[in-house]
């Protein structure tokens, strides 16, 4: 995933392809059958043999549909374009679906595996998206840093956003191309918060990003991780997901969570107001809380799983390693994006379209 973070908006035609193509939106107003649970997730966000072993374990039917980014998904579920059991959206749309009351609360208390969550990711729903932890479950987790060529640099060479509009990096630098990522960058890399809504503080992180303009390579998001492996590129902003794999190809990459702090994901299981299932739903995301579900997942997507049963059984490697699994101080330095509302939107939007022109 991902790369996933998508910001992009949807366009009218993807829309209508997916409306038309969807079994499940086809066939939603009916209710389909009581021994079906709809899902409705990222591409690929989960290994396969899961939806298997679910399906003969409950005798209950998966119907998943896919989508890209949760701009594509909001509008299915706003408009009604759509029946499903359970979704799973990020943070800040999580957020703005509690708002507008397409989300209804999980019965979290009749979960055998709630329990497996870790406490410290429930602490940042809490206190950014979901508070009181009613409305979401995590799924994955995933922290913005900077990928870098330890051999090329030096190890340890790279510990701060400030790395990123160093004058001898030029020409060997990735930015993500993505609104709210790369404006959070700029925003951290100054001492704002990534959520800032603050018109002089957009203004000077769009001007900082003007400035680091000539140093960058290349913007690439699904890209930056190859450019790193391959050397096209000695560092990149990333997400740590993707540490193991580059790792494995390319041994002299390192990962680094800048010290001033970063932007966390949280991709989670809700269950939208008109579900049809509420009860398939729950046994679903119980069954994804399951440590040898979650491990399994975690080995086919190699982000880091808020199930801390799970990581029990991962080699020590894994387990201990600080940039999938760190610890509480460098937690409290993250920060998930929230949904700033219209108007905020309307202020990035401007700020990045500034950027973009120059």
């Amino acid at each position: 995933m991902k790369l996933h973070k998508g910001k992009r908006m949807l366009l009218l035609p993807l829309l209508l392809a997916l409306v038309l193509a969807s079994p499940a939106l086809l066939t939603g107003c009916g209710g389909g059958k009581p021994n079906q649970v709809r899902v409705f997730c990222y591409g690929d966000y989960m290994d396969p043999v899961v939806v298997d072993m679910f399906e003969e374990e409950t005798g209950l039917d998966v119907i998943l549909d896919t989508f890209d980014t949760v701009e594509e998904m909001y509008p299915v579920i706003k408009n009604r374009a759509g029946v499903y059991d359970v979704l799973c959206p990020s943070d800040y749309m999580i957020e703005r679906m509690v708002g507008e009351g397409l989300l209804q609360e999980i019965d979290t208390a009749s979960m055998e595996n709630y329990k497996n969550i870790d406490p410290a990711y429930l602490k940042i729903a809490d206190a950014s998206y979901d508070p009181g932890n009613k409305y979401s479950v995590p799924y994955q987790i995933g922290i913005m840093g900077i990928m870098y060529n330890k051999k090329k640099l030096g190890e340890g060479a790279i510990t701060s956003w400030a790395d990123m509009w160093n004058k001898d990096y030029k020409g060997k630098m990735l930015m993500q191309d993505s609104l709210r990522d790369t404006m959070g960058a700029s925003l951290k890399s100054l001492g704002y918060s990534l959520n800032s809504i603050k018109e002089t503080e957009l203004d000077e992180a769009s001007k900082h990003l003007i400035a680091q303009k000539p140093l960058v390579y290349k913007y690439a998001n699904d890209s930056a991780r190859d450019l790193l492996i391959g050397n096209s590129a000695d560092l990149g902003v990333v997400w740590n997901g993707e540490l193991l794999y580059s790792q494995e190809l390319n041994p002299d990459l390192d990962f680094c969570i800048p010290k001033e702090g970063t932007e966390i994901f949280q991709d989670c299981w809700v269950i939208p107001s008109n579900a049809f299932h509420k009860e398939n739903a729950e046994k679903w995301i119980d069954f994804m809380c399951r440590p040898d579900i979650a491990f399994i997942n975690y080995e086919y997507l190699t982000y880091s799983t808020p199930n801390k049963a799970a990581r029990e059984m991962m080699e020590p490697e894994d387990r201990n390693n600080p940039y999938l699994f760190p610890d509480e101080e460098v937690l409290s330095r993250c920060e998930s994006l929230r949904d700033v509302g219209p108007e905020g939107d309307d202020l990035f939007s401007k700020y990045w379209k500034i950027f973009k022109s120059e």
